[in-house]
C-alpha cells in the first residue's frame, strides 16, 4: 500500500497509538497533520516525521471536544494541502471511577474528549471528502467498549459511542466513496498503560489469550490497511487488536 498525494489528519497524535499511526501513513508516503491538545508533543512528532520520511507533516494544537478548534484544525488541514483524504480519531482519555463515586464533571470530560471528537471532527471533513468523493475516516474505539469495565462507565460509554457512530456514519457516507470503521485495541503497551501498577498489568495480561501486551505498531498497522485500496470494500466494520481479550 502506498499513499502519495494522500492527506491524513490523525488526532491525539503527540505520542502513543496516534504517533505510531502517523509514522505508518507517513512510512507509506501520506502528509500527515498531526493534532494534540499538547502542542510540544504535537510538535515533536511532526518534527521526527520530516526528518524520517519524504512527506510533508504540520502539527496543530488543537482542543478536539471544542468545535472552533476542531474547523480552524481542518481549515489549516485545507490551507496547508488543499485536501483531507484520511481523519483517524484517535484522541481520548480516561477519567476512571467507580460508579458511586464518578462525578459529572469526569463523566462529561470522557464524554466531550472521547466521543464528541469523533462527531466534531467527522462533521468538519466530510464536507471536504463528499467534493473529492473519496475519504477513508478511522474511528479508534476501545474492546472496553464491547464488554466494559469496572470502573471505567464513562470510557466505555464513549467507546461504545464510537462503534455505533460509525455504523451510522457509514452507512450515510457509502454513496460518496467514503469508508467509516472502526479499529478496537485491547491491552496495547503505552506511556499510559506502563503507569499502571504492575498487578494491574498482569491482571490484564491473564485475560489476553496470546499471552503479550500489543503494541502500537500494531493497531496503526491494521489502520494502514483500512485506509488501503485493499479494503476499499470494507465499511462499517469494527475491527478489534487485542490479541483475543474479547474474543
Amino acid at each position: 500500500m502506498r499513499f502519495e498525494g494522500k492527506v491524513a489528519i490523525i488526532t491525539g497524535a503527540g505520542r502513543g497509538i496516534g504517533k505510531a499511526i502517523a509514522e505508518r501513513l507517513a512510512s507509506e508516503g501520506a502528509d500527515v497533520v498531526i493534532c494534540d491538545v499538547d502542542k510540544e508533543a504535537a510538535e515533536r512528532t511532526a518534527e521526527e516525521i520530516r526528518s524520517k520520511y519524504s512527506v510533508k507533516a504540520i502539527a496543530i494544537s488543537a482542543d478536539v471536544a471544542n468545535e472552533g478548534d476542531v474547523n480552524s484544525m481542518v481549515e489549516e488541514t485545507i490551507k496547508n494541502f488543499g485536501r483531507v483524504d484520511f481523519l483517524i480519531n484517535n484522541a481520548g482519555i480516561t477519567k476512571d471511577s467507580l460508579l458511586l463515586r464518578m462525578s459529572e464533571e469526569e463523566w462529561d470530560k470522557v464524554i466531550a474528549v472521547d466521543l464528541k471528537s469523533v462527531f466534531l471532527c467527522t462533521r468538519a471533513v466530510i464536507r471536504h471528502m463528499m467534493r473529492q468523493r473519496f475519504g477513508r475516516i478511522v474511528n479508534i474505539s476501545s474492546v472496553i467498549g464491547l464488554r466494559g469495565n469496572v470502573g471505567q462507565a464513562n470510557y466505555a460509554s464513549a467507546k461504545a459511542g464510537i462503534i455505533g457512530f460509525t455504523k451510522s456514519a457509514a452507512r450515510e457516507l457509502a454513496g460518496r466513496n467514503i469508508t467509516v470503521n472502526a479499529v478496537a485495541p485491547g491491552y496495547i503497551q503505552t506511556e499510559m498503560t506502563e503507569r499502571l501498577p504492575q498487578e494491574v498489568k498482569e491482571e490484564m495480561l491473564k485475560q489476553v489469550p496470546l499471552g503479550r501486551p500489543g503494541q502500537p505498531e500494531d493497531v496503526a498497522g491494521v489502520v494502514a490497511f483500512l485506509c488501503s485500496e485493499d479494503a476499499s470494500y470494507i465499511t462499517g466494520e469494527i475491527i478489534r487488536v487485542d490479541g483475543g481479550m474479547a474474543m
